[in-house]
């Protein structure tokens, strides 16, 4: 029996096609499993970082860089940043120094991403495939930067964590140079992140080189 007493459900009225929203939402909760995707680092408390708690951070530094970046398309920025490390969802993270020209590890995170991106429309799919493919081609100045801010996160995170070795900071010093050394906001970053490293080799009892 019907309660007259109780206010009518609403109607719920459509503002996307389902099959669309069913394969956002099945992407969007893949996806998810980036945290628990971990990688080489660590946090300051010592538990191993995800590869979703790096790009949180790489995003965060473009917002907080966003009034240095001149005419730098910083949404797209921001696009590449949160899309470039989403394949390691199905393939993993591969520590730097592990990594090898001829490893296919490119080929293979964007076979990932792609198989990643199979619930989506097909205009979804292909623009997030856009992106992905222009932050791995490093060809416009949106992707140099993120290339940049990547390696930079990473180093900071570096310094953040318990230090291991002072051998594993001499590593920080030539990390990504060649992708940090495109802007001259990138090198002065940069800078300060080599300084933080050679401080802490310094700790060690180690003059760095």
């Amino acid at each position: 029996m019907t309660d007259i007493n109780s206010p009518p459900t609403p109607e719920i009225t459509p503002q996307i096609a389902p099959e669309r929203l069913t394969g956002i939402l099945e992407f969007f909760q893949a996806a998810a499993q980036l945290k628990d995707t971990i990688r080489s680092g660590f946090t300051g408390q010592g538990r191993p970082e995800s590869t979703a708690e790096h790009s949180w951070r790489l995003a965060l530094m473009v917002l907080l860089f966003e009034q240095d970046l001149g005419d730098v398309d910083v949404l797209k920025l921001l696009k590449l940043c949160l899309i470039h490390d989403l394949g390691e969802v199905l393939s993993g993270d591969v520590p730097a120094p592990q990594q090898r020209p001829d490893d296919d590890r490119q080929a293979r995170e964007r076979c990932d991403f792609q198989t990643l991106c199979e619930p989506l429309s097909e205009d979804l799919s292909t623009e997030l495939l856009a992106i992905w493919d222009e932050y791995s081609e490093a060809k416009t100045q949106e992707a140099r930067y993120a290339k940049a801010f990547d390696k930079l996160e990473t180093i900071f995170q570096h310094l953040l964590m318990p230090p291991p070795s002072a051998g594993f900071y001499r590593f920080n010093l030539t990390y990504g140079r060649d992708r940090t050394e495109v802007t001259p906001l990138t090198r002065q970053i940069r800078a300060i992140a080599d300084a933080g490293t050679r401080a802490v080799m310094r700790s060690f009892g180690r003059e760095p080189a």
